[in-house]
């Protein structure tokens, strides 16, 4: 049977979306990659090299990302995402201007602000296209943007700095000379504009629940009053996932630099073996685990998210602990084929979650509180906690070390938060249709 034009349009969104996504994380995660040189070219430490990976990103993506996902509740989605879509390409292309720490800091700080615009609007879109017994796949394959985005990063970033070399250099037209690590940034960046004109082929879907939303904008006292009565699960949700990716973004900030530290790889060949498995391994991961939410979602399993997300950290918490130790690469390399299915696993589900503990008045408003708490949180404890760990306790030459570490504590406690949160997170998405705005707020 043929699907409705809806439904088919609905894919076509996701598609979209998806693409922004692989954008937004080719430009996040190409920086993993240039650990060397940049640290070589402005003299950085370990730890200032993971403030760039991490808190100049997150720290103003998460500040930023509930104002937007306000504004997103009430106005075109489209438009949000279309214009943070051209911001964020323009502030990864400067980085190729960058000459000092302080620049280079500043541009990362523009990427994370422009990408606060995408996921919360995403997840609110989506949702609006497809009903529950398709949502989890949709969110799974919108996620395989993260896996994709980084893989290709990866790849991208290791063969550019592989043909040009470490301490070469390029003269490009208005910029003059570049090292290799600037050029990297200013291909990445410049063809999201290309890609922020494709919103304009975007339709906005009727909003669910527009009935409750017809008044007017909801104030903030109406999300705040939502999160505090669903408190646990908005905790135990948000904390998990943060913790799971913050093991992952420690994982990938820091795998390529591992693997030449500790295997005398060079930067291209570790760059081609990490993206070829996150594209590869990680996007079967992320579509297995929106499968499976999906599945337990049709048992009756209500809180399907979070026991996924709970398989994803079981998972990771033996593989990731394993690879770091093996005593030659070919066995790293064998247990980080594992590491990427588990690492991805969660994350359609994750979506998935946090479109579905809120009311559609407040989606994506709630969406960007669990995106607030996962980015300011993973992004910044992740890359920055291995750096710590290996310049103040093992040295450069032990981050196999650091990683081990921050996975065994990662996953361990979003284990626990998963578990905490099952009966609350049940009992929010049983009462989450019955919501009504507080009388005041739809005055």
């Amino acid at each position: 049977m043929t699907e409705p034009a809806s439904t088919r349009h609905g894919w076509y969104v996701v598609a979209v979306l998806t693409l922004a996504s692989v954008s937004a994380n080719i430009d996040q995660q190409i920086i993993n990659l240039l650990v060397i040189p940049i640290k070589r070219d402005l003299g950085i430490s370990d730890t200032q090299m993971s403030l760039l990976m991490g808190a100049a990103f997150s720290v103003f993506y998460a500040l930023f990302a509930i104002p937007i996902a306000r504004l997103a509740d009430r106005s075109s989605r489209r438009n949000i995402m279309a214009a943070g879509v051209g911001l964020w390409s323009l502030f990864t292309a400067a980085c190729a201007t960058a000459r000092t720490y302080t620049q280079l800091l500043l541009f990362r700080v523009g990427v994370g602000i422009g990408e606060a615009s995408l996921n919360a609007p995403s997840v609110s879109l989506i949702a609006d296209y497809f009903p529950r017994e398709r949502l989890g796949r949709a969110m799974s394959v919108y996620s395989t943007g993260v896996f994709i985005g980084a893989g290709l990063g990866y790849i991208f970033g290791g063969s550019v700095v592989g043909m040009v070399g470490e301490r070469g250099s390029l003269t490009l037209p208005l910029i003059g000379a570049v090292r290799s690590w600037q050029a990297v940034f200013l291909v990445v960046g410049l063809p999201g504009l290309l890609i922020s004109l494709l919103f304009f082929t975007v339709r906005e879907p009727a909003r669910r629940g527009s009935a409750a939303a017809a008044s007017g904008p909801l104030p903030v006292g109406a999300l705040i009053g939502y999160v505090r009565a669903n408190a646990r699960t908005f905790a135990s949700q948000s904390l998990g996932f943060a913790c799971s990716a913050a093991v992952n973004f420690g994982v990938g900030g820091w795998l390529a630099t591992f693997l030449v530290r500790t295997y005398h790889w060079s930067p291209a060949r570790a760059g081609l073996v990490q993206g070829s498995l996150t594209a590869t391994v990680g996007v079967a991961g992320v579509v297995a685990g929106g499968w499976l939410a999906d599945a337990l979602a049709r048992r009756g399993m209500a809180d399907a998210p979070l026991r996924v997300g709970m398989v994803g950290a079981a998972g990771m918490l033996v593989s990731a602990s394993a690879f770091p130790l093996m005593p030659n690469a070919s066995l790293a390399v064998l247990w980080l084929v594992v590491v990427n299915f588990f690492a991805a696993f969660p994350w359609g589900a994750a979506s998935l979650a946090a479109a579905e503990v809120v009311p559609p008045p407040l989606r994506a408003q709630g969406a960007a509180v669990y995106f607030f708490v996962v980015a300011l949180l993973s992004r910044t404890l992740g890359p920055t906690a291995v750096a710590l760990l290996t310049d103040h306790v093992f040295g450069e030459a032990g981050v196999r070390y650091s990683l081990v570490c921050v996975n065994i504590i990662g996953m361990t406690l979003a284990l626990g938060l998963f578990a905490y949160g099952l009966p609350a997170y049940r009992a929010t998405v049983a009462r989450r249709d019955r919501w009504m705005p507080p009388v005041s707020s739809a005055a």
